[in-house]
């Protein structure tokens, strides 16, 4: 296995993010509930964005970028952690979002202002409608420039999420279960293939918030990855599994999700968003209501950020 520590990295976060046990939610679902804290990775709100950040930007540095484009909808956090990184990093971020959610100068696009963040809108659901307009625009700048796919969801990106599930077994955390948000694919492909590798007997769990078919995406983002690693895991059907909590639609939020946000303020203090993690959350309840933990089980669950949501879709 080619080591983590060979792929160029910039320093964005603050690691090891922490790991605490919800405390009164364990004892409401009747299994013991441990949450990773990635909302707490220190850059703009936090987020899971920001340990593939640390790949991707490294990689636009190395080849020479003084612009960073990515996209999303109107509210991606990962959009406006990208302005913010790139921002530090001394690189100027062009927005080309979908015009799809909230536009309006509220939530992510209110910190996206504050950064004086360059952001246009396509309306279009096709991203190949974006990836065309950022290179109708890159070309026109006459400067280099690096494109970041939608959430930062390719192999390097996901190398980040590989990463974590190193931190967590560095950590001294078994988990029997690791629940996320799977809303690009990224994160899910590396928590798979890096629990394969360093958290041995952890099964996966993506709640997704999207309709993209996530059955193929995500197995073809771990084997891209795992080539990135030069290894060739066997990796079954009992490492994953997929479930569908997208509810009326992305971004749009769901009663199930809502409850879920009020649950986890209310009994812990902690908030959720409504387009990832309330939705996410919400499938790690039903999971336990449906007796799918033990009560001796652990079940992790990744908090991915996206708090700017709050402000906008609620």
């Amino acid at each position: 296995m080619k080591p983590l520590s060979s792929f160029p990295k910039v320093s964005l976060g603050i690691f090891p993010t922490p790991i605490q046990k919800l405390e009164n939610i364990s004892k409401i679902l009747h299994t013991n509930v441990y949450i990773k804290r990635d909302d707490l990775t220190g850059l703009g709100l936090g987020g899971n964005k920001v340990r593939k950040l640390e790949y991707l930007l490294a990689d636009a540095r190395l080849q020479g970028a003084q612009v960073v484009f990515t996209t999303g909808g109107a509210q991606s956090n990962h959009a406006m952690l990208t302005a913010a990184a790139a921002g530090r990093l001394g690189m100027k971020p062009i927005l080309v979002l979908k015009k799809r959610g909230v536009t309006e100068r509220r939530g992510n696009q209110l910190l996206e202002f504050l950064m004086g963040t360059e952001v246009i809108f396509v309306d279009t659901d096709d991203y190949n409608d974006i990836y065309e307009e950022m290179d109708r625009i890159g070309k026109g700048l006459g400067v280099p420039y690096y494109r970041i796919p939608c959430g930062g969801s390719n192999a390097l990106g996901s190398l980040g999420y590989v990463d974590c599930a190193r931190e967590i077994s560095e950590q001294g955390f078994h988990a029997d279960h690791l629940v996320c948000a799977e809303g690009s694919g990224g994160t899910m492909a590396g928590l798979v293939l890096g629990a394969k590798l360093f958290l041995p007997g952890t099964r996966v769990h993506g709640m997704m918030v999207d309709s993209d078919p996530f059955d193929i995406i995500t197995p073809a983002l771990m084997w891209e990855t795992a080539a990135l690693l030069e290894i060739n895991p066997e990796i079954t059907e009992n490492d994953f599994h997929l479930m569908d909590l997208c509810g009326p639609g992305y971004a749009v939020p769901s009663g199930e999700g809502n409850e879920a946000i009020s649950l986890m303020a209310r009994e812990e203090g902690i908030f959720l968003d409504p387009v990832y993690t309330g939705k996410a959350f919400a499938g790690l309840i039903r999971m336990a209501e449906e007796g799918r933990f033990r009560e001796t089980d652990r079940v992790l669950f990744l908090h991915s950020g996206g708090t700017g949501g709050l402000f906008a879709v609620l």
